[in-house]
């Protein structure tokens, strides 16, 4: 046996041993996993999670009894507060919130847009100043320059290392008397960087300013909690970690102490305190609710209650137990194999400081995912030069996060060095 083939069982029987021990191995069967024959090992997960087999029962059931068989009775037997009540599931698994403060609706980005606008709008005079990181996800950046433009106001950019992310001290050098909202990724969708979040929110209040925090790199594989850390605002995505499906709803966080101060500006008939009525002049809803425009997405929400279901049963320390157990793998395998094919560790080695992700940096690497995908091992790019390998909790064993691994080394090692 030569020494490559001995190096490849050890770390074959490493990543068994890992499945053996694994607390959330059972979970994996739940995933429609047989649905792709073709895939290898899907290392996308950050990015859209695997569908649950409860969620096609799921649909299917609803389509025909709820929606066929109830039709427009399922309004008023309980789809208009869904968004509340699917919200206040998901703070509760995943968020760290308590009743009454998130919602599921829209998009992030128009979430996004919501809260960022009443943020600004509710700022004291003299606070003209929005902050944001120049690494932070590009929707973030768009709205950030969008209602800075609609509203006089100025952006205080942050510049960031692309392989870290927005950092305690960074922070501190950037707000002061003119901060009206900070806007940071938790996790930074290029590096897995993972922020902190409890000294960054009160770095920001101590200089007088609201913090609006994006969760969608972090919601489902990183423990969260919002109301202990004294958060204002947060939005994020469930289509990752969450398996809601392709655009499923995001979500939106909108403290206790800021309700019925704060008011977005959409000023949709659902988030009117009273919708039936259909009068004249617009009231907003108490709570949470305010951040509601139009009509709930009502089918979307049913993937997510579903995801929802299995990371409550897991419980979120487990999942973020098995997500840095995952990385860490992903690290071994890149130190061990991949950094005398000339690729970069992209992302932090410290557990505290990292996401669910890693990225792997190398020149050629948008050639290369494209290679990894005709051989059924989905990664994907993100410039400059960065595979992200993005193993979900729930789904990805050892095992397949190792197989990818072995693809990505053979695949760089019958390439030259860029």
């Amino acid at each position: 046996m030569t020494a490559t083939a001995q190096a490849d069982q050890h770390w074959r029987r490493r990543a068994e041993e890992l499945d053996a021990a694994d607390p959330l191995a059972a979970v994996r069967e739940e995933f429609l996993l047989d649905a792709a024959p073709d895939v290898v090992s899907y290392l996308d997960g950050n990015s859209l999670g695997r569908p649950l087999r409860a969620t096609a029962d799921r649909m299917s059931e609803f389509v025909g009894s709820q929606w066929a068989g109830r039709l427009i009775r399922g309004w008023t037997d309980g789809w208009m507060q869904w968004p509340e009540v699917v919200g206040d599931e998901l703070g509760r698994v995943a968020l760290g919130a308590a009743a009454g403060q998130t919602v599921v609706a829209d998009s992030t980005t128009v979430l996004f847009y919501k809260l960022l606008r009443a943020a600004v709008d509710a700022a004291p005079a003299g606070r003209d100043e929005i902050v944001c990181d120049t690494d932070n996800f590009p929707t973030d950046r768009y709205v950030v320059e969008g209602v800075a433009a609609e509203r006089g106001l100025t952006v205080r950019w942050v510049r960031t290392d692309p392989a870290l992310g927005i950092t305690l001290d960074a922070v501190r050098a950037a707000v002061g008397p003119r901060t009206a909202v900070a806007t940071f990724s938790h996790v930074a969708y290029r590096s897995g960087y993972l922020a902190d979040a409890p000294a960054i929110t009160a770095a920001v209040h101590g200089a007088g300013g609201l913090v609006l925090w994006d969760l969608s790199h972090s919601v489902g594989s990183v423990e969260l909690d919002l109301d202990a850390w004294g958060v204002d605002l947060a939005v994020g995505c469930t289509y990752k970690y969450l398996c809601g499906g392709p655009g499923s709803p995001a979500f939106g966080y909108l403290a206790t102490r800021h309700q019925g101060r704060l008011r977005q500006p959409v000023q949709g008939w659902m988030g009117h305190a009273e919708p039936m009525t259909m009068g004249p002049g617009y009231a907003p809803a108490s709570g949470a609710r305010a951040l509601v425009s139009g009509t709930p997405p009502i089918l979307a929400m049913v993937p997510l209650r579903c995801g929802l279901e299995v990371v409550d049963r897991a419980g979120m320390a487990a999942v973020r137990a098995k997500s840095l157990a995952l990385t860490t793998f992903t690290l071994e395998l890149a130190d061990a194999w991949l950094a005398d094919l000339g690729v970069d560790v992209a992302s932090p080695r410290d557990p505290g400081r990292r996401g669910g992700h890693v990225t792997l940096r190398r020149a050629d690497h948008r050639e290369v995912t494209d290679l990894l995908w005709e051989r059924g091992v989905i990664p994907d790019y993100r410039d400059p030069g960065g595979v992200r390998i993005g193993p979900a909790p729930l789904s990805t064993s050892f095992r397949e996060l190792y197989d990818g691994m072995v693809a990505l080394r053979d695949v760089l090692a019958s390439r030259p060095l860029p």
